[in-house]
């Protein structure tokens, strides 16, 4: 088995299946958290070959995109075409069931391999990258920019979470403010500090133009 060649095939079929995404969940964002998994697995360890994996099979069944999907099968058909091993395989379906963001309810992986995917899956849902996807897919979704007359919910289970339709504004507090403490390395916590404090650098500025706030 030449692993580099599946990671290969890997890059090619998720490539296919999210090329025509607007959501911010397309293909190079599979291609940014795979990197970022690449510089967190050169500082905390970990397989490469099952973090790579990982990283570009994590949104190939995600449920915002593939609400009908059931048990992987998008992964599952690729690994299992690809003749991967049994531990190989659940390893990675593991990792990619447990990432996800889901309220109260998300999950720490129980792998160094899921915590450095989950956390680059993390990195690229904050900062200057993280406010562009979530107002594209906001949009892509028909949500508000922003409604004053909302509060954040906290605390939301894994289907009030999935169910919510909060606007993009909303969404910061929500989500992408509380990415920071959430992550699990050493590594990514350095790393998400700065994207943390831009976010909220760019909230006020958002603000304050709202409320005319502005310097001349």
């Amino acid at each position: 088995m030449n692993q580099q060649e599946i990671i290969n095939r890997a890059t090619l079929f998720a490539k296919d299946i999210l090329k025509n995404d607007a959501t911010g969940h397309d293909f190079d964002h599979v291609i940014r958290v795979k990197e970022k998994a690449m510089y967190l697995q050169r500082h905390e360890g970990g397989d490469i070959f099952i973090i790579s994996l990982a990283s570009l099979l994590h949104d190939v069944d995600d449920h915002k995109l593939f609400p009908n999907h059931q048990h992987l099968e998008n992964a599952t058909s690729f690994l299992d075409a690809e003749d991967i091993s049994e531990t190989d395989k659940n390893k990675i379906l593991e990792i990619i069931q447990q990432i996800s963001f889901k309220g109260k309810d998300s999950q720490t992986p129980s792998t160094l391999e899921g915590r450095i995917v989950q956390d680059a899956d993390r990195l690229d849902a904050i900062g200057a990258i993280g406010i562009a996807r979530t107002f594209a897919f906001g949009g892509a979704k028909g949500r508000k920019l922003y409604d004053f007359t909302e509060r954040p919910k906290r605390d939301m289970t894994e289907g009030e979470y999935l169910n919510n339709n909060s606007s993009s504004l909303t969404h910061f507090y929500e989500k992408l403010l509380l990415l920071k403490d959430l992550m699990n390395t050493d590594t990514a916590k350095k790393m998400a500090g700065r994207r943390h404090r831009f976010m909220q650098l760019y909230l006020k500025e958002f603000l304050d133009e709202l409320n005319l706030n502005e310097d001349d």
